[in-house]
């Protein structure tokens, strides 16, 4: 009778496996955004689990479960804001819990949804093909091998940036393992853009230190431009002619933006003795380019961004609202959409009747998601900003600045972020999760369909301006 009993559980047992996977299966096909989200959320409330352990705080109490939450949400979304001390308030353990949760956030979410997709269904179904295709700008048939070249360059990436701040972390007079654990650290937290400091004394002292800026712009640029821009290069890298259009268009945005980024703002603090006035000719350039890329997405600052000017607050929140490349761990509308948006502008205002750019015709389907994501973009740090604005006692300049880093993932703070009541850290909190997971990645969740239609209305053109 027991060895039945045993054998019916057996059997009910494997039924309902079979029956979670087949479901699991069936929405990884047929609605993988969904299941994107849903999978970044749950990797967040994990997180905040375990950053509530006693062993992953310095005084060995829990951690309040606002500030595990948003730190769980900043480390996955790879932000940066913080509400508490990095360096001081968490253990070596809970340390190693925000590094792991930089790598799955630096990832992407779209990448992360397929990885697993295929763990449960052996293979990647021709809807998800699509949609990871559309992220990472590729065909369908090198789904697979761009997922490989993802978790390569991206693990790649951060062992040579270990490799190269080492030297700086020993000439600090530390030993070999603490400075392996730094190293560690912050090539992790800059590869992936995330913004995390584990030095106690934080980057300030390190202004104008070329040893450190470099690697984190170069670490920073590298995480930023997008795996597919990387992955394009690598594999046309004697052929520069052959680069795909999302790659030039990438990569001359970037420039352009990170060059104006650091002009401005040495233009505008160049006096202010607080930031780069009390600083000799070349720290305050090095500080000026450091800021300019990192407003892109790390916000690893090394001046003082709450004691600057608010002209410098309102061009870093332009620059945190482009972000940086597709498919990468920078947030932002992203540098594409922005110069698709320019290059309309352009065409229009010369009388083009096509939008066109390094000899190729740009679709009309790109202008109107480049529309759409900037104006979902646009909507979400507005809500947010009101919501601060009704919740706390701070001016606009700073709540707005607050909620621009917060959408693009960036994490440069003005200093208000550790003194948000609960609902304003909830409410960054939400900015950080919908501006990691996407604007077209939360569209595609509400409505993966493309209608077509047969019969269209007669056309008329409304008076514009």
């Amino acid at each position: 009778m027991s060895e039945k009993i045993t054998a019916d559980y057996r059997t009910r047992r494997r039924h309902l496996l079979d029956g979670a996977r087949d479901a699991v299966d069936r929405v990884a096909r047929e609605r993988p955004a969904r299941l994107a989200i849903v999978i970044f959320a749950a990797v967040i409330l994990v997180l905040t689990g375990l950053l509530r352990l006693p062993a992953a705080t310095a005084s060995g109490t829990p951690a309040p479960v606002i500030d595990a939450l948003f730190t769980a949400t900043s480390t996955v979304c790879v932000t940066g804001l913080t509400t508490v001390t990095t360096a001081t308030f968490w253990s070596p353990l809970g340390h190693f819990l925000i590094s792991l949760g930089l790598i799955v956030g630096g990832l992407g979410v779209m990448t992360l949804a397929s990885i697993l997709g295929r763990a449960v269904s052996r293979h990647v179904g021709l809807t998800q093909r699509m949609l990871t295709a559309n992220e990472n700008q590729s065909s369908l048939g090198e789904v697979g091998s761009l997922l490989r070249a993802v978790v390569i360059v991206s693990l790649s990436a951060q062992a040579i940036l270990l490799v190269i701040l080492l030297p700086f972390f020993l000439s600090k007079g530390e030993a070999l393992l603490t400075g392996l654990w730094h190293s560690y650290f912050m090539a992790v937290s800059i590869f992936n853009n995330g913004g995390f400091v584990i030095m106690p004394e934080g980057l300030a002292p390190y202004v104008g230190n070329w040893t450190l800026t470099i690697p984190i712009m170069m670490g920073t640029i590298a995480g930023a431009i997008g795996f597919p821009v990387i992955l394009d290069m690598w594999r046309n890298r004697n052929r520069p002619a052959k680069w795909s259009v999302t790659t030039k268009i990438t990569l001359t945005t970037y420039l352009l933006l990170w060059v104006f980024g650091a002009i401005a703002i040495a233009l505008v603090e160049w006096n202010n003795t607080r930031t780069l006035g009390s600083l000799n000719l070349s720290e305050r350039i090095n500080a000026s380019l450091t800021l300019s890329t990192d407003a892109r997405s790390t916000g690893l600052a090394t001046v003082d961004v709450s004691e600057m000017s608010e002209t410098t607050w309102l061009l870093l929140d332009g620059l945190m609202f482009i972000g940086g490349g597709s498919a990468s761990a920078a947030g932002g509308i992203k540098v594409t959409t922005f110069a698709v948006l320019i290059l309309a502008i352009r065409a229009e205002a010369r009388g083009d009747r096509d939008t066109e750019t390094f000899g190729k015709r740009l679709p009309a389907e790109v202008l109107r998601l480049a529309i759409a994501a900037t104006f979902a973009g646009t909507i979400m740090v507005m809500t947010g900003t009101v919501a601060l604005l009704q919740l706390t006692d701070f001016g606009f300049s700073r709540v707005m600045f607050e909620s621009i880093s917060a959408f693009a993932t960036c994490g440069l703070s003005t200093g208000i972020t550790p003194y948000l009541p609960t609902g304003g850290k909830v409410t960054l909190a939400l900015l950080m999760f919908f501006g990691r997971t996407g604007t077209m990645t939360l569209a595609g969740a509400l409505a993966l369909r493309n209608r077509r239609r047969t019969i269209r209305l007669p056309q008329e053109r409304p008076i514009i301006g």
